[in-house]
């Protein structure tokens, strides 16, 4: 396997002068006229120049970006999470999050223009657009991420035909979900999705599989429980690239996350007409932090994929690195199957 780092936040401009970006990470991946498309979720946060206040970032319908004051050494505020302010009413995101488009000849070095961005735009955007897939399906690429807001956690959809002009088809799960990536192909006349539901008192954080005749109402919810790794602590597992049609079955690289919010990326093989049966899993981590990159940053001890891109027989695996850069590892599809268990 071959890792390198690719993309780091200061090989992009903020999206405005009082904002500073922190984090360029879970890009989506995918091939477009000949060239590598990446829609990379950019986080930002306001540049902190009030010694009395904490300023935070928040879209607020109807009148766009605000910029929220938050009382430094208040006792209801609780400043302890780098990522999270919480006080008895709300909690808020230190950042914000957009997705920005970039574009590369070789997969490695990506341009991205300042004018192609995805900012949020509804009430259940007001924290930000984050960890999107993209699909190709028809000649039309569907785009679903993460919105998140005051009113949870939504799957939001979007389309676009050259990754310039984007529509948005709003929400297609329930609140509180994520993870969501579309197969790329109908299997058995239906649309599959994977998804991944927010834990109750009674669940765990599990992959969930749902259909559909048209990509916007959803239905027929299965659990995968085989989709939970054994070899390691799961405290929680979610979908991660678009799943990739192999002569073996559908290939999907997913991530495991311990309890210590410790990540890897695992894989495991759907039967090739029946998507609710996994039958190959790997039998140990595929990927996991071992650079410096990888281990220290806004997150550490993070790698989060999004998407992948298959050439020949390798895969190239574009991913997060501690919630901060982007890193792509490249290894052959066999090295992915070699090391899997049949169930």
């Amino acid at each position: 396997m071959q890792k390198r780092l690719i993309i780091e936040p200061k090989d992009l401009t903020p999206s405005r002068n009082d904002f500073e970006v922190i984090g360029v990470f879970n890009p989506a991946i995918i091939k477009h006229n000949g060239e590598y498309v990446i829609l990379a979720r950019v986080a930002e946060r306001v540049i902190q120049n009030d010694q009395d206040h904490y300023l935070v970032p928040l879209y607020e319908a109807g009148r766009g970006m605000n910029i929220i004051k938050l009382p430094k050494n208040h006792s209801d505020f609780d400043y302890s999470d780098s990522r999270i302010i919480k006080n008895h009413e709300n909690n808020y995101l230190t950042s914000i999050s957009h997705l920005r488009v970039g574009r590369s000849a070789d997969g490695i070095s990506f341009t991205f223009d300042p004018e192609e961005v995805i900012m949020p735009a509804n009430i259940y955007e007001e924290y930000g657009l984050e960890d999107p897939r993209v699909t190709e399906l028809d000649g039309r690429y569907y785009i679903t991420y993460s919105a998140v807001s005051g009113c949870g956690i939504n799957v939001g959809l979007m389309t676009t035909r050259d990754f310039k002009t984007f529509s948005p088809l709003g929400n297609i799960f329930h609140s509180d979900n994520k993870d969501c990536v579309i197969f790329p192909q109908k299997i058995g006349g239906k649309y599959y999705a994977l998804h991944r539901p927010s834990i109750s008192q009674f669940g765990k954080l599990d992959i969930w599989l749902a259909e559909s005749d048209n990509l916007i109402n959803w239905g027929n919810h299965k659990i995968l429980l085989d989709a939970r790794v054994k070899y390691a602590e799961s405290y929680r597992v979610g979908a991660g690239a678009v799943p990739l049609l192999t002569d073996s079955g559908w290939l999907e690289i997913y991530h495991s996350a311990d309890r210590r919010d410790r990540y890897h990326l695992t894989a495991m093989v759907f039967a090739k007409d029946d998507p609710t049966k996994v039958i190959m899993k790997s039998k140990r981590p595929l990927i996991f932090p071992t650079e410096e990159y990888e281990k220290n940053g806004f997150k550490e001890n993070v790698v989060f994929t999004c998407g992948l891109i298959r050439e020949d027989d390798i895969l190239h695996i574009y991913y997060g690195a501690a919630d901060q850069r982007v890193a792509r590892a490249s290894l052959s599809l066999a090295e992915v199957l070699e090391d899997m268990e049949v169930l």
